[in-house]
């Protein structure tokens, strides 16, 4: 005989009956908890981590701490990401939390992160900070580097080879003036960066030139073990870089080289068509210089822009200008003048000085800046070619003698090699680069029309043909070019003597492209100390455009 149940005892059955199977599938606070902490943690965002902590973690370990567990961590593993899943159940107290961790050396290390939760947070301790640490346990590495890469030329040959402690090369004298130097650092910060990649901080690193340039590409990859205490997390071996091809061809860096003859100087030279860097000798990037009348370009390029001056425009034939009361000379004191076109290739300081106060500072600034003045350095070890903001070249004199690339004007031949490449290509200037895979890719800005280009060449192919830089003429070649005589300190000697015609009291600066129309080398030559652009620095850029032109 059954008795009929009442209809509210059924209800409360099936209701809790439903209440288990809801009970079994849903997330408990503390699930909940470590699922916000984690997914905190794979986004970097420590503050809503440590906010999650409970009172007592919270009051042992400040903000600073905790962060700086994490990112203790995620340095010595070489972490580049965090991948957190959804925890685990709630099991004993503790929730596990899944986390993969890719690293640069060590591969990607996973494990279960085990998160004490309780009803006011995470009862956080430090080896929490990483997968497979215990109580106690330090996180910690030994690595080695593998031997470093060697470093080509364009055409094959080596520069550089053998370990980082010996690096040698077939063509020591030629390696020597470009492939550049490797050591250790003492510099704490480079250091941490180097330990950052995976390496001891010990391990040599490029200091100078190609070594430099190239650092990353020819250091290889680090390997070791990552240890946890005692116990291995993960290993890795040493894995070298393959070799790498520079821009540099070996003829016109020794060219360059022999170009220099032994004084202080730098050469720059660069393929017009694609930036690419075809020598670098002396301080060809690495001690800026007032690059004297070749940063007449800029200001010719600025004053074409804003249609202050034409080519046929005549100016009065002059020793000098005055300009705040101050005389500004001619070199030597020479008379120049005529044509826009017959004071550019005499490099008449006496119309480009007030020329400069027509443009104004701000739009002389802005047009030096396309062609890479305040720029940030291209390549590693490349100091920045600079001149001040134009509220910096505040008074007329100022603003005349940065229009002659004097007052606080400064410039590499890397730069000055680079005007030249600019106008060679139609006003486009292409970022130098100095890795051949990469020289197919090029970055480039536009710095000027075609139009304003082309009248560039023009006034530089009649500094070449009957002006001051006709010592780098090369017979049957279109040669482009524009000179340079940078002053150095006051032309009045400590006694009030003229010093104007001491030669070691001026910079001698030249720079140019050829064959003008079909434009095949861009180089730059400065020569620090040594006299004027026309005599001594022009020869010299004659010697390397020779070279790689085949003549």
């Amino acid at each position: 005989m059954f008795r009929a149940i009442p209809a509210l005892a059924v209800v409360a059955v099936l209701a809790l009956g439903a209440g288990v199977v809801i009970g079994i599938g849903a997330e408990s606070a503390s699930e909940r908890v470590a699922r916000d902490f984690g997914r905190a943690w794979a986004r970097g965002d420590y503050a809503a981590m440590h906010a999650l902590l409970n009172e007592d973690a919270r009051a042992r370990f400040d903000r600073g701490a905790f962060q700086a567990a994490y990112e203790s961590a995620r340095t010595i593993a070489t972490a580049t990401s965090v991948r957190t899943a959804e925890p685990e159940s709630e099991s004993e107290g503790t929730v596990p939390l899944p986390v993969a961790i890719p690293t640069r050396v060590f591969g990607t290390i996973r494990g279960a992160v085990r998160l004490s939760v309780g009803d006011s947070g995470v009862a956080w301790t430090p080896q929490m900070a990483f997968p497979g640490l215990t109580e106690g346990a330090r996180l910690s590495r030994r690595t080695r580097a593998p031997e470093r890469a060697r470093i080509l030329s364009a055409d094959g040959k080596t520069l550089a080879e053998g370990s980082a402690d010996a690096r040698t090369s077939p063509l020591p004298a030629l390696a020597l003036s470009v492939a550049g130097t490797v050591e250790s650092t003492k510099d704490k910060t480079e250091r941490k960066r180097l330990f950052a990649r995976g390496f001891p901080g010990s391990t040599p690193v490029g200091k100078s030139g190609l070594e430099r340039v190239f650092e990353r590409q020819v250091a290889g990859q680090p390997g070791g073990v990552l240890l946890a205490g005692d116990r291995a997390l993960a290993r890795s071996e040493p894995r070298p870089a393959p070799a790498i091809r520079s821009t540099i061809d070996t003829r016109l860096q020794e060219t360059a080289v022999t170009a220099l003859a032994g004084r202080l100087g730098g050469v720059a030279a660069l393929d017009p068509r694609t930036g690419a860097v075809r020598a670098l000798a002396g301080i060809a990037f690495s001690a800026p210089q007032p690059p004297g009348s070749t940063f007449k370009i800029v200001t010719t390029t600025a004053a074409l822009e804003a249609n202050l001056v034409k080519l046929s425009d005549t100016f009065p034939v002059e020793s000098k200008a005055v300009i705040d009361g101050v005389d500004l000379e001619n070199a030597n004191g020479e008379l120049c003048g005529g044509t826009f076109e017959e004071s550019f290739a005499e490099s008449c300081n006496s119309v480009f000085g007030p020329l400069g106060v027509k443009v104004g500072s701000e739009r002389l600034v802005e047009t030096a800046k396309r062609y890479g003045w305040n720029n940030p350095p291209t390549l590693p070890g490349e100091m920045s070619s600079t001149l001040p903001e134009s509220k910096g070249i505040a008074s007329p004199l100022e603003i005349g003698s940065t229009a002659i690339g004097q007052f606080q004007t400064l410039a590499t031949p890397l730069q000055m090699a680079s005007v030249a490449q600019t106008v060679a290509n139609d006003g486009v200037r292409l970022i130098p680069t100095l890795q051949a895979a990469g020289a197919g890719r090029r970055r480039k800005v536009r710095v000027t029309s075609k139009t304003v280009a082309g009248m560039l060449e023009r006034l530089m192919l009649a500094v070449v043909a009957r002006g001051t830089g006709t010592a780098a003429a090369i017979p049957g070649v279109a040669v482009a070019g524009k000179t340079g005589t940078a002053e150095l300190e006051d032309t009045r000697g400590p006694g009030g003597e003229d010093r104007s015609g001491d030669p070691s009291n001026t910079d001698a600066w030249f720079t140019a492209f050829a064959p003008a129309g079909r434009p095949r080398i861009a180089v730059a030559v400065l020569l620090v100390r040594n006299g004027a652009g026309g005599a001594t620095a022009a020869p010299a850029a004659r010697t390397v455009l020779a070279a790689a032109l085949g003549k």
